[in-house]
């Protein structure tokens, strides 16, 4: 059944023989020529002045014809020529006009898609297709200026060939998870420690030049009011309308004031997720979610971390569940350590957990199957000591995992533990290419596989993914959680154990 969150799932929609973007070859929308072509005269009439000047009416006329005629002269073979396509399971784009080139990428290397539409966008109907690829910064290919109805269509081509679906398939079916309310975002954009410092400060800078007459504080206020607006009306603009659902296409993001971005992050490419809870957020019951997600480099990284800008707790830590399926980070035994600077770090057959910081409390969680490197660090003040910290090493991304202020001892069971743990869960695992001709990911966990009389799911068939079979909203409901051995954690330390995290509340923390 699909999760008691507040909304029926929509219905699925059969594809139209129109809507089929498997076969063809496409271009931009072609609103994009008169637009060139007005770019380039708004900037021949701001450089008018001179030009009157030295060369006469006469002259500026001519000039100015030869402007618009030659600009069009050059955005319509450009638009023409720029065109892209699916061939069975690669994406090929053609473009240039006196340096031609050609691209041609394999599908099964898709990290992720995103529609982003900028404001001019919206007001002339066209969207922007980002399609994320394993390889770094400068593997992603951008769609520029599509029709919306055509970027739509071909994310669901493109997800559907990743998948290893026909491309036409119809979109998967998608069950919403969570809407951030508008009033609940701004409270907690205010409600921040830098934030209220300094909208103090500005008042009381304000409040010292109207009572004795110094107009030179305004060279303070100025900077700073410009800086408050920045930190507060940046997130407010980026997150409003934020709206989390699940389908078997993955996690799908949708986002934007004046830039609308609908994202869309594949199964298994999220390599490793935080929860941040900062001090005053701690007081209304709230948490931001991060990750590190495979295929995003460079300023797309930082864009693109943010899985839940502003979520109540429970519900952050339920979108974890759905992201890990078949492991509970509440269940995790964490371990204290004894150093100055408190941290708890635990690790079983699924995960590796930690939690640190007083003021702002960040509780880590990486897939033991999906850590690149294990690390054994020691500085100078720390080898005098005793102690060593473990760096878990993960894709590029917010979260940086570690164990740290560990005696030796506990230290090293540490990484045998991840080691030993990591290489059994990546003996089954299959990866994470075409993911929908894998029976695993739409079945329920603990089920069996396709038999007689369990046949396997078809492609376009209405089934709820994996990750979403962990019945989050019956456990924000007060239902019965599932029962978890008391041994399932890993014994790495023989220093008493600081309890389960469940066991402490409803979320993992110091």
């Amino acid at each position: 059944m699909p999760p008691s969150v507040g909304w029926r799932p929509p219905s699925v929609s059969r594809p139209r023989p129109e809507d089929d973007v498997t076969t063809g070859v496409y271009r931009s929308h072609w609103m994009i020529i008169p637009l060139q072509v007005i770019a380039v005269t708004l900037v021949f009439v701001a450089l008018i002045g001179p030009i009157l000047n030295t060369f006469g009416a006469g002259w500026v006329v001519m000039m100015a014809v030869a402007v618009v005629f030659g600009s069009l002269a050059y955005a319509l073979p450009a638009w023409w020529y720029g065109t892209f396509g699916l061939r069975e399971d690669h994406l090929v784009v053609h473009g240039g006009l006196a340096m031609r080139s050609s691209r041609e990428v394999p599908l099964s290397r898709l990290q992720a898609v995103d529609v982003v539409r900028p404001l001019l966008m919206q007001v002339f109907g066209m969207a922007e297709l980002h399609i994320e690829m394993a390889g770094g910064d400068g593997s992603d290919i951008r769609l520029r200026c599509l029709p919306r109805n055509l970027a739509e269509r071909m994310r669901v081509a493109v997800l559907a060939h990743a998948a290893g679906l026909p491309g036409r398939s119809p979109e998967a079916p998608e069950w919403p998870f969570y809407r951030l309310p508008f009033l609940l975002l701004l409270g907690a954009l205010t409600f921040r420690v830098p934030v209220l410092l300094s909208f103090i400060l500005l008042l009381m800078l304000a409040t010292a030049g109207a009572v004795f007459s110094e107009y030179g504080v305004i060279g303070a206020v100025l900077p700073l009011t410009l800086g408050l607006l920045r930190y507060f009306w940046g997130p407010l603009a980026r997150y409003t309308d934020y709206y989390a659902s699940l389908s078997s296409d993955g996690l799908r993001l949708r986002y934007g004031m004046f830039q609308r971005r609908m994202q869309t992050v594949p199964p298994g490419r999220v390599q490793a997720v935080r929860v941040v809870e900062p001090l005053l957020w701690r007081a209304l019951g709230v948490a931001r979610v991060e990750a590190n997600v495979a295929g995003y480099a460079g300023a797309r990284q930082g864009e693109s971390a943010t899985l839940l800008p502003v979520a109540p707790r429970r519900r952050a830590f339920a979108l974890v569940n759905e992201l890990f399926p078949e492991s509970e980070a509440a269940y995790v035994p964490l371990v204290p350590n004894q150093s100055p600077v408190p941290s708890m770090v635990g690790v079983d057959e699924r995960l590796f957990v930690s939690t640190r910081g007083l003021f702002c409390l960040v509780t880590e969680i990486v897939p033991v199957e999906r850590v690149q490197a294990v690390r054994l660090v020691a500085g100078p003040l720390a080898r005098l000591t005793g102690r060593m910290a473990v760096d878990v090493d993960t894709p590029p991304g917010p979260v940086r995992a570690k164990a740290s202020g560990r005696e030796a001892g506990e230290a090293r069971r540490f990484l045998d533990a991840l080691v030993e743990y990591g290489r059994r869960a990546r003996v089954p695992s299959a990866g994470t290419e075409r993911w929908a001709t894998r029976s695993t990911l739409t079945r329920r966990p603990g089920t069996a596989g396709p038999g007689p009389d369990r046949p396997e799911s078809r492609p376009g068939e209405s089934r709820r993914p994996r990750f979403a079979e962990a019945g989050a909203g019956d456990r924000e409901r007060g239902g019965p959680e599932p029962e978890k051995p008391e041994s399932g954690g890993t014994g790495v330390s023989d220093a008493p154990a600081g309890g389960r995290a469940k066991d402490r509340g409803d979320t993992p923390g110091c």
